[in-house]
């Protein structure tokens, strides 16, 4: 019979001695935002310190509003980046979300940052060729901007199981809204007045307003259905002189 292995021996592998829990790190980020209030109703977006999410930090990230129901990624953690094969600081945040979740989503964010309020969600990944089912859990938190509007959100998302081949995206399963301050009233989500994809053409890639087209240039004079030089040398005429200029 083999002797028994002293306990010294066991190797214990740090993946199963701190867990990916969702539940305990959506707990301690909402802890943090309260943390930063301070008595105020919202924390403002320079109170948050990397230093004070050090154990949430590789699942946390800050949005900025850039139009109605949308949102980009201002700092996102490695988790995050993981999920996406590539680094997502500047991405809409929608990119998490599959098409048929993304309308949805956007009701839901655009309640945070409108009513304020905070905003739980629930995610299911499918499973794909490669790509093992995953569940998540998503956290929105409104912050203040140095104007002093609600145009920013600390958040985190955290998803259990192997992430496989990015990138992966995901279903909302469940929304649930609660007040910033117990015993307020929520806004329920609804679609807003300008679509994400309307909100969404009305800046450039990186938040900023999309250029005006210009337009459309004036008929040349004597030409009114001539656009190109082609066009305008096909109505040239060739005027013959007279043949007695005196007749």
């Amino acid at each position: 019979m083999p002797e028994p292995r002293d306990e010294r021996d066991r190797v214990v592998q740090l993946r199963d001695y701190d867990a990916c829990r969702p539940d305990r790190i959506l707990r301690e980020m909402r802890d943090y935002w309260d943390g930063l209030r301070r008595g105020r109703a919202i924390p403002a977006r320079s109170d948050v310190d990397p230093r004070g999410i050090a154990r949430t930090l590789d699942y946390a990230f800050i949005l900025e509003r850039i139009a109605p129901g949308a949102g980009r990624m201002r700092l996102a953690g490695r988790h995050l980046i993981d999920l996406m094969g590539m680094e997502v600081r500047g991405m809409p945040i929608c990119a998490f979300l599959n098409t048929s979740s993304r309308g949805r989503f956007s009701d839901v964010l655009e309640s945070v940052f409108k009513a304020p309020q905070i905003a739980r969600l629930t995610l299911d990944g499918k499973a794909d060729y490669a790509r093992p089912q995953l569940s998540a859990q998503m956290l929105l938190l409104p912050l203040r901007s140095d104007l002093g509007d609600v145009t920013r959100a600390l958040g985190c998302l955290v998803a259990e199981g192997d992430t496989g081949i990015a990138p992966r995206r995901f279903d909302i399963v469940t929304d649930e809204v609660m007040p910033i301050i117990d015993g307020g009233t929520t806004m329920a989500p609804s679609p807003s007045a300008i679509g994400f994809a309307e909100g969404m053409a009305e800046f450039g890639p990186r938040g900023r307003p999309a250029p005006t087209p210009p337009p459309p240039a004036t008929p040349h004079r004597g030409f009114p259905q001539a656009e190109t030089p082609e066009e305008r040398r096909a109505l040239f005429r060739v005027i013959q002189p007279l043949s007695n200029p005196e007749a």
